[in-house]
């Protein structure tokens, strides 16, 4: 059920969420729509237990047919650091007509169907989603904070207030969770399933009902914190006006002399009491450092699921700018693994530092890139924090920037001979109208010698850059797909000694060909589609690989 999209259901959101077997929000590839609606699926996921928590994704407005999965990524991976964990693409739509492409189409939605140019390489787009889901549907997700909606309707989202320093993450909590579900163990408000916090955030207002009040009153004295403002009265006509005298003596009793002007802390039982504090005043106050701390002024996005004695963290860089940093992780006494889900592979981070509650990895992400770090193997004090230990530079060894034979596709109007390009160079500059509109499948070949291989070394090709998304072989042997930052593939075990034979299947839009047809009178336009927003005149997009194209070595 997408309750979450456009807002939502104008009831109480979480309780709808509650309600439903399978939860949904929504985010488009562009704008803001999805920026509410996802933390409010999330969030009833988790407190209602619902472990799969599906969005509408890469949903998309104008320019069709112009976007590429890199595009894609850095809206899903926001939406994936929220507790997003299961992805329906949006759109599929039936092709019902054979003459003319790209078909059908509508002007909202992506084109993830079978006349899509890059259709025959989506599996190389939806394996990293299909990864990414699968790693963050594992074990709970770990946030400190709930931030109590109140008991108003209708309300269709919650607010963070006060808002909630980087590196900690957060729910919304509704009065029925509360009530039916939550317990104190160790401290921790608690729910059935396991999910736990550490501070439950009440909102600025005056009311709470006080059956509610009496059991966050139980729960302090239990040894939850808490908080928020002292409440006056009750939003209910029910049992008036007891009602409104009871919620005055529960909240003299749970707050006392705790004012949140003269006096912001207290306790009550074993609780703790806060008032008038910012986010960061109350946690340094209950000394909880931050469960990923990153700079600032970067733009990392996190999330964090815990597995039994695994902690599997997702970072994702969100910005088009390569971001080199150290993360303190709060969690010692593991060896961290950086997990890839574009190529699934996985190695050991041998540069981290344990200190004090956390553990300091240097991480280097490429622009819009997003990985797993992963804590699961006991390990002791590591060897400090050299960022080049955990990504060495490679060393070159063949560059492969120059002459490269193209096959472009004769029945998608490119060249019928093969093209010689004695250096790489994007599509759209090319004097030869067949390749400068050109849209569909070249596939790049290429020889290259290497004379020597090392034991203990790693054997990297880097594409450098590409417009849209390509398969690689090496000596007839499939290594990957590369369609996002940083285009590279481990290729040690497909390389020999002497001659090797490189091929590349690059695929970019059909932009430019709906740009190239455009100045053509409709009835004789080889390409049809009823939303087609392109001009003669319209930018085109740069295409094909791009380079700069190396093969190089790291140590193993």
């Amino acid at each position: 059920m997408e309750n979450y999209g456009h807002w939502g259901f104008p009831g109480e959101f979480l309780m709808y969420g509650g309600q439903s077997d399978e939860i949904s929000g929504e985010f488009w590839s562009e704008g803001s729509l999805g920026d509410i609606e996802n933390r409010a699926a999330t969030s009833a996921g988790h407190i209602y237990n619902k472990p799969r928590i599906w969005a509408e994704s890469f949903t998309a407005g104008k320019n069709p047919f112009s976007r590429s999965p890199s595009e894609l990524k850095p809206r899903g991976d926001r939406f994936f650091a929220e507790g997003i964990n299961a992805s329906l693409l949006h759109v599929y739509i039936h092709q019902p007509y054979e003459d003319k492409n790209p078909g059908m189409n509508a002007w909202f939605g992506n084109p993830f169907n079978r006349k899509n140019t890059w259709f025959s390489q989506l599996d190389i787009f939806t394996d990293y989603l299909k990864r990414t889901n699968y790693m963050l549907q594992q074990g709970q997700n770990v946030a400190d904070v709930a931030y109590f909606i109140g008991e108003d309707v209708p309300i269709m989202t919650g607010t963070t207030d006060p808002p909630l320093p980087l590196g900690y993450e957060f729910d919304y909590m509704n009065a029925e969770v509360i009530m039916r579900d939550m317990t104190v163990k160790d401290g921790l408000f608690t729910l059935p399933h396991g999910i736990q916090y550490k501070v439950l955030v009440l909102p600025k207002i005056k009311t709470i009902r006080p059956e509610l009040l009496k059991k966050i009153k139980s729960l302090v004295a239990a040894g939850g914190t808490i908080l928020g403002p002292m409440p006056e009265y009750s939003p209910s006509g029910q049992n008036q006006p007891t009602a409104d005298k009871t919620v005055k003596k529960l909240a003299s009793e749970i707050w006392g002399d705790v004012d949140g002007d003269q006096v912001q802390t207290g306790t009550y039982g074993k609780g703790i009491v806060m008032n008038g504090l910012s986010m960061k005043e109350a946690l340094s106050h209950i000394r909880l450092i931050p469960d990923c701390k990153v700079p600032a002024d970067i733009a990392i996005h996190y999330g964090h699921r815990k597995l039994l004695d695994t902690d599997i963290y997702f970072l994702s860089n969100q910005t088009n700018q390569e971001q080199t940093f150290t993360a303190d992780f709060r969690i010692t006494g593991k060896q961290p693994e950086l997990w890839l889900a574009t190529t699934g592979d996985a190695r050991m981070l041998p540069a981290y530092e344990q200190k004090g509650e956390v553990t300091a990895v240097p991480l280097k992400l490429a622009p819009y890139e997003s990985v797993f770090v992963v804590f699961t193997q006991d390990a002791d004090q590591g060897p400090g924090s050299d960022e080049l230990l955990n990504f060495p530079k490679a060393q070159l060894v063949v560059d492969l920037n120059e002459n490269w034979t193209v096959q472009f596709n004769p029945a998608q109007r490119g060249p019928e001979a093969p093209v010689t390009f004695d250096k790489l160079i994007d599509w759209t500059t090319s004097e030869d109208e067949n390749i400068k509109y050109y849209s569909g499948q070249a596939t790049y070949t290429k020889p290259f010698e290497l004379d020597e291989l090392k034991d203990g070394e790693r054997m990297i090709l880097d594409l450098g850059k590409l417009t849209a998304i390509a398969r690689v072989f090496v000596n007839g042997q499939i290594a990957g797909g590369v369609w996002t930052a940083p285009y590279k593939l481990d290729v040690t075990d497909l390389v020999r000694l002497g001659t090797n034979e490189l091929k590349i299947e690059v695929i970019n839009n059909w932009m430019n060909r709906l740009i190239g047809d455009a100045g053509m009178p409709k009835e004789e336009q080889p390409t049809w589609a009823p939303h087609n927003t392109y001009t003669s005149e319209s930018e085109l997009q740069p295409s094909g690989l791009f380079g700069p194209v190396s093969l190089g070595t790291i140590p193993e």
